[in-house]
């Protein structure tokens, strides 16, 4: 984990696209798309089916190293709001001793407006907590400092003549915008310009790394 400060606050990027927020003992988490393989099975196009369980896998672990307290899940939890009802018994099993031991909470987002049946935890559409606005999608509208998800922001670079693709948070003075941290989701490319106009002028793509935070500039 490597210090990340925002709006006042001491919060803390973990390499895998997480937050950890110390003073709350908070891990955050955007885009899990739970039951995203088994949404493209039923339309015909055959993925892995396993990506659920390793989503959930890989919270668990960044739960029990950083001794999180609570949880926060900033939408699109669920790839749609029927997902709940295709979770794998294991996956089950899983989530519900993670909502069991944590102070869990959804954020509701696009692909999951209509979630009823998450297995344990608060269902929010939005939630301010200690100052900070936690929403799903960023509003640009808003003044006040916003932790969302949605876009899934990578970093695309070219490295010695090779492509390369790094999952970022993005953020501005107000903003601060999540990558993706399900086993199944693609990314948008940070320099888009809707993500630009999400966050506003002088923003950054910050590529978290064991020991350091990278800083690349989005926008004059």
């Amino acid at each position: 984990m490597v210090p990340l400060s925002f709006a006042g606050h001491e919060l803390m990027a973990l390499p895998e696209g997480a937050l950890y927020w110390p003073a709350r003992a908070a891990l955050l988490v955007a885009d899990l798309h739970f039951e995203k393989g088994s949404w493209f099975a039923q339309r015909g196009q055959m993925l892995p089916p396993y990506d659920s369980i390793a989503t959930l896998h890989a919270v668990a672990a960044l739960a029990e190293r950083t001794r999180a307290r609570e949880l926060w899940c900033l939408g699109d939890s669920f790839h749609d709001s029927e997902g709940c009802a295709r979770l794998p018994a294991d996956a089950r099993a899983l989530l519900t001793d993670l909502t069991t031991r944590l102070d869990w909470r959804w954020i509701t987002g696009n692909h999951d407006s209509l979630l009823v049946d998450p297995f344990g935890g608060a269902i929010l559409a939005e939630a301010e907590v200690d100052g900070l606005i936690l929403r799903h999608e960023a509003e640009p509208g808003d003044p006040r400092p916003e932790l969302s998800g949605h876009f899934h922001p990578k970093l695309r670079l070219r490295v010695r003549g090779r492509q390369v693709a790094r999952r970022c948070f993005v953020a501005s003075a107000t903003k601060l915008i999540l990558p993706a941290f399900g086993a199944l989701t693609g990314g948008l490319d940070a320099h888009h310009p809707e993500i630009v106009r999400a966050v506003g002028s002088k923003a950054q793509a910050l590529v978290a790394l064991d020991d350091r935070l990278l800083r690349f500039p989005l926008a004059a």
